[in-house]
Formats: structure tokens, C-alpha cells, sequence
């Protein structure tokens, strides 16, 4: 169902590992929907699952089939879900491979919804990798399951950029999950310009920056120290920033990491543009780690996540929390709003 004017749109949260804390947190954040001013969303997952995860956690939850047409409408008195059985009986902290099938198509729905413009954008919870990959999942992670999905919704091509967002700092790792040794023969000059594009179109178009600013670091200590301490730098990371800023983007650098990410520093820029993971992520989770998400830029519909895994070992427990699950929906539904109406 379409959204009306100043109407906050209705987001669908993936379930996740349903042995993870996703149940936990979405549970957790539901209660606090009135409190924290939450949009509305719907759960796509197993409704038993998320009854018995209240039971163990004694928390008041009334759960209700639903669908987008009374998502909204139930979203005042109970927590409306689409049902996706899990395929098994499932224990908190005990994952299995069975339930693998269902935690894809929960995936697989929400896209759908949100393609077809049922939905405004897609949360999702957690989920293990390592899990699917036992059930023959065939992608490295959820990102590049979403842009595979988005591609073969619009027979385009998706290139996905993640970027975690936190209050004090928005970073994106230019290469994720691989190997540090891999790092600098996976920088090139056309991921970075291709990387920068993207990361301005959305910043423009979903975050209503007009002239976002683009601060970019260095591979090497120093930025290379003109050379002595590595050649990437010179060679490779600052022509491509002079073809962007020839294109107009306001890409800077390449800038020491270690003096990047202060006070002072961060009032310079709007994102940060790291060449490895833990160059991005370890800033972000350090200045804000409950509060920090996981943003996918370059699809062609809004999705958010919480920055954290499932936790296995302390869900049922009552001890997780839902910070970022509460940031990731606030985030999801302001950047839905900005994008317009479905």
C-alpha cells in the first residue's frame, strides 16, 4: 500500500538467524516502538518463533498475521508478521542449517515487497554465513545477495557499496572481507572512482546533502610518507581522487588514517573512505558501537541493519540490545521519506 504525504512508511525487517538475538532485539525494539517513535514495520519470518522467544524472555507481545495492507494498522497493539515458517523448532543459541531456506526467503520476500512498492525499505537482522554456506548459500554475505536480487528485479547491473553510519561518523571500506595481504592489489584506480560515484549519489539523493564531502585515507602508514613507506598512495589512490574532483565530487586525499578520524578531523568531512575493513569499522565501532548501522548504498531501495552479528551465545538470554536494531528502522524510515513516497 502507498504511503500518503508526511505518512512514515511501513519497513519490512527480515527475521535473520532465528536463533540469533534478531527475535530478541526486534521483540525488544517493538516495545519501545511508542517511546522511540518507530515506523512501522513487518516482520517477515516465523511467528512461533518470535512467541517463544517472548515467552522465554517474559515479554508481553501480542504477534498477529498480517501483510502490508494492515501492517500499519496492526503495528499499534501487535507486532504484525508475515509468516515464513523456520523449518524447524528452533533454540535460541543453537543455530542449524534447516532453517537456512527460510531465513533466504524472508530475504528474498522482503526485496520483493520493496521492489514491488509495498514496502518503503528493508531492515534486516543478523544472519550467519556460516550457516547458509552449510545449505549451499552462494554469495559472500547478505550485500551481495540483496545487489544479486535488486539486479534480476531490474536487469541492471548493481554495484552495493556498505557504509556503516553511526552520530559521530559514516565510514565505507572500500575492500570488506578479504584477506589483508589481498588489500593493495584490490585497490584500483576504478574502484575508487566507481566507489566515490556511488557513495555521492547516494549521500545526495537519499541523505539531502547537497555538495557531500568525501575525505579518503591512505593504504600505507603516513599516506606512504611520499614513497618511503609504500607507493599506492602516490600511484594509484590520488590520481583517481583528481579524476574525481575533476568530475565535481569533493573527494579528498589521500589522508594518514591514524590523524583521520578526531574531533576536529571529522568536521571536515561527511564520510570517510577507507581502503580495508578494519580501517573503517574499528573508528565506527569505537565512537559509537550500540548505535552504529549498516547501510547498503547503490541499490535501488533503502536497506539498513543493525552493525552487529547474532550473537548466538547470548540470545534468549535478555541481555542483548537493541540500539542498533532501534537506529537501523529510525534510519531506514528517515532515508524512505527523503527518497519519496513509494
Amino acid at each position: 500500500m502507498a504511503e500518503t504525504e508526511g505518512m512514515a512508511p511501513l519497513l519490512a525487517l527480515t527475521q535473520g538467524d532465528p536463533a540469533g538475538i534478531g527475535p530478541d532485539v526486534t521483540l525488544a525494539a517493538f516495545l519501545r516502538r511508542r517511546e522511540l517513535d518507530l515506523p512501522p514495520f513487518l516482520f517477515i519470518g516465523d511467528p512461533q518463533v518470535l512467541a517463544a522467544r517472548a515467552r522465554q524472555l517474559d515479554m508481553k507481545v501480542e504477534i498477529r498475521p498480517s501483510n502490508p495492507d494492515r501492517a500499519r494498522a496492526d503495528f499499534a497493539d501487535a507486532l504484525p508478521v508475515l509468516a515464513i515458517p523456520a523449518g524447524l523448532d528452533v533454540v535460541a543459541g543453537q543455530p542449524h542449517k534447516a532453517s537456512a531456506p527460510a531465513t533466504i526467503k524472508a530475504i528474498e520476500t522482503a526485496v520483493s515487497l520493496c521492489m514491488a512498492g509495498d514496502v518503503g525499505a528493508v531492515v534486516t537482522n543478523p544472519i550467519a554465513k556460516s550457516v547458509l554456506y552449510e545449505a549451499g548459500f552462494g554469495f559472500p554475505g547478505h550485500t551481495e545477495f540483496l545487489a544479486d536480487l535488486a539486479a534480476k528485479a531490474t536487469g541492471k547491473p548493481v554495484r552495493p557499496v556498505m557504509m556503516l553510519a553511526g552520530e559521530k561518523l559514516k565510514a565505507v571500506p572500500l575492500t570488506i572481507h578479504i584477506p589483508l595481504k589481498d588489500v593493495p592489489a584490490a585497490i584500483t584506480h576504478e574502484l575508487i572512482v566507481e566507489t566515490c560515484r556511488i557513495i555521492q549519489n547516494d549521500l545526495k539523493g537519499r541523505f539531502g546533502l547537497e555538495a557531500p564531502r568525501l575525505a579518503v585515507s591512505g593504504l600505507n602508514p603516513h599516506a606512504g610518507e611520499g614513497g618511503a613507506l609504500g607507493h599506492e598512495d602516490g600511484d594509484v589512490i590520488a590520481p583517481a581522487l583528481t579524476a574525481l574532483r575533476a568530475e565535481g565530487i569533493d573527494a579528498f586525499g589521500p589522508l594518514p588514517a591514524d590523524t583521520m578520524f578526531h574531533d576536529d578531523a571529522r568536521k571536515r568531512y561527511d564520510v570517510a573512505v577507507c581502503m580495508y575493513h578494519d580501517q573503517a569499522l574499528i573508528p565506527v565501532k569505537a565512537l559509537d558501537f550500540d548505535g552504529a548501522v549498516n547501510v547498503t548504498l547503490g541499490l535501488p531501495f533503502v536497506r539498513t541493519s543493525p552493525d552487529h552479528g547474532t550473537a548466538f551465545g547470548i540470545a534468549g538470554q535478555g541481555v542483548a540490545r537493541e540500539d542498533s536494531l532501534v537506529a537501523a528502522l529510525k534510519l531506514a524510515g528517515r532515508l524512505r521519506s527523503k527518497a519519496g513516497a513509494a
